[in-house]
This record gives structure tokens, C-alpha cells and sequence, in this order.
């Protein structure tokens, strides 16, 4: 189990327990915890309704083309955009700190 906070967008702090043994996303714990994250392509990477801020330090994976090509097509993209459903689970995310993105029906 590792530990998470998301910062939802109305500013609210969750601290999200997560197992690493499951080979869940970012984006399926959010939903699992009942935060406003659609996942409306089901996490593959189609639609940006995971995209998030990713606020801490830790070393994540390279993005792939598609999430690269589906972050080119999002609004409100930072330098530290993530599509949640791209980011695994692991020990090594301890600690992991996010921010959803704005809704982008907003």
C-alpha cells in the first residue's frame, strides 16, 4: 500500500490509501475514492477526463505517444500534465501528490 494526496478542484485535500499489488491506475483509485474523474475512454488514454497535475517530485514513467498526442488535443495543459489512467501504481509513488485539472466542460 502506498499513500496519495489528490487535491480536488474545489481545493479539498484527499489522502488516498492505494494497493500496489492490484496493477491499478491513478485514475481508477481516484474514481474508486469517489473523486470527480470521469475515465470516460476507460484508461486508454482517448479522452484527457483523468488529466491531472502531478505536484511532487517523484519520477514517473515517460509518456507515451498516445498520452503525449491526447495531452496536445486537452485544455489547461501544464509542463506537469499526466493522464492519471497512464500512471501505475507502484512502491515508488509513496507520496505522490496531484491536482485534478480543470473539467474541461467548465
Amino acid at each position: 500500500m502506498i499513500n496519495i494526496t489528490v487535491i480536488d478542484r474545489e481545493e479539498t485535500t484527499h489522502q488516498i490509501e492505494a494497493p500496489t499489488d492490484m496493477d491499478f491506475n491513478l485514475m481508477e483509485i481516484c474514481r474508486a475514492s469517489e473523486l470527480p474523474v470521469k475515465g470516460t475512454c476507460g484508461g486508454m488514454a482517448l479522452c484527457a477526463s483523468c488529466h491531472v497535475y502531478v505536484e511532487s517530485s517523484h519520477k514517473l514513467d515517460e509518456a507515451s505517444a498516445a498520452e503525449e498526442d491526447m495531452l496536445d488535443q486537452a485544455f489547461n495543459v501544464e509542463d506537469n500534465s499526466r493522464l492519471g489512467c497512464q500512471i501505475r501504481l507502484t512502491d515508488a509513488l509513496e507520496g505522490l501528490l496531484v491536482r485534478l485539472a480543470p473539467d474541461e466542460e467548465d
